[in-house]
């Protein structure tokens, strides 16, 4: 089979990567070109265009660079049409992959859906284009099934691929020993990340007994996070060991996003922090429809985790609730079980890859 995937950040080559193995598995001779990144590179997919050409964040970053987007989409066509696949694989990535979409299904072109796009928090109507354009959605948590069904849509649940992530890599780590460490992840882009760590540096005065490492983003250069850091001692920044910070930390101040969920899966006690810029804030109250900002609640549908949103974001606040997690037995137990409902919720089904590589030959074979 010929399978065209398209993935257009970090996450999406993380687990596009894991789906590749996983459909080399089922079909050995499997031919795929890629839009993603150097891990989907590595598991054997021919690398067409790398994810960082295609990053544009935010209202103003589209605007500057619509005539890029508009020469990759153009481009990516043409390159889909010249290689003819059996399938195309879209992973997340709405912008772009929702007009591939519409694109390819009326040249009769198979299109599959692997991690769905968030229409249940906004831009619902964008439910109208998924019912017509792909043929087979599969999606990553449970409760987007309901969601679906209430337009008439089955989906397949496939588990969430995380979960195996996270599983592989503590199976090949051993089990670090807590050492008074806080683990600080303050996001990927530097206009978050200036919003919400001078509060989180600032709560590291209250804590001196503790460590405070900061997981860098990749893409980041140090000297970004060295000019924040004078004057704090118990401070320190880390890059590329998030899930060694996560195995040894003690309790996470984490943005929002799915940074929370693969805490909630380390078993961390985490505070949730989220500040964006005041007209930002405002929109997205208007435009997101949902009752949580972290996956973790979102997924649970209760608050699992202490969300402290744009004014709620105070140093005392923060402080008050970091101390709690560090101390209290009581609540570190109740979201230790909370946890482990989380990750056996996201399991149910199995592998999420290996289902999501069955689901795909199966849907090919059988329609």
């Amino acid at each position: 089979m010929k399978y065209y995937i398209i993935a257009g950040e970090a996450s999406g080559d993380l687990h596009g990567s894991n789906l590749i193995k996983e459909l080399k598995k089922t079909d050995v001779a499997a031919d795929i070109r890629c839009w993603g990144g150097d891990m989907m590179q590595a598991a054997g997919a021919h690398l067409v265009k790398h994810y960082r050409e295609l990053a544009f964040m935010g209202f103003i970053e589209v605007v500057k660079n619509l005539r890029t987007i508009l020469r990759n989409l153009s481009f990516c066509k043409k390159d889909i049409a010249d290689f003819k696949p059996n399938a195309i694989i879209l992973i997340d990535y709405p912008g772009f992959n929702l007009r591939i979409a519409r694109w390819a299904k009326p040249r009769g072109l198979k299109v599959i859906y692997y991690i769905s796009p968030q229409v249940w928090a906004w831009k619902e109507n964008r439910v109208h284009i998924i019912k017509d354009c792909v043929d087979k959605m599969l999606v990553i948590l449970p409760f987007e099934k309901e969601f679906y069904r209430k337009w008439n849509y089955e989906v397949e649940y496939v588990g969430h691929p995380l979960v195996e992530v996270v599983n592989e890599w503590q199976g090949r780590h051993k089990s670090a020993v807590k050492a008074n460490t806080v683990a600080l992840l303050p996001g990927s882009r530097k206009q978050e990340i200036l919003k919400k760590l001078p509060v989180m540096l600032e709560v590291s005065r209250h804590f001196t007994e503790h460590e405070f490492v900061i997981a860098m983003a990749p893409g980041l250069d140090k000297e970004f996070y060295n000019s924040m850091l004078s004057g704090y001692s118990n401070v320190k920044a880390v890059s590329g060991k998030t899930y060694d910070l996560l195995m040894q930390a003690n309790a996470a101040l984490v943005t929002s996003g799915t940074a929370t969920l693969e805490t909630a899966l380390f078993g961390v006690p985490e505070v949730v922090c989220y500040k964006g810029s005041t007209i930002s804030y405002e929109i997205a109250k208007r435009v997101i429809n949902i009752k949580y900002i972290s996956l973790v609640n979102l997924i649970m549908d209760k608050p699992v985790v202490k969300e402290l949103i744009q004014h709620e974001l105070t140093v005392s606040n923060v402080k008050k609730e970091l101390y709690e997690l560090l101390t209290s037995k009581a609540r570190i137990e109740q979201l230790q079980e909370d946890y482990s409902a989380l990750k056996a919720l996201l399991s149910k089904g199995g592998h999420a890859s290996a289902n999501a590589a069955k689901a795909i030959s199966n849907f090919l074979q059988h329609g």
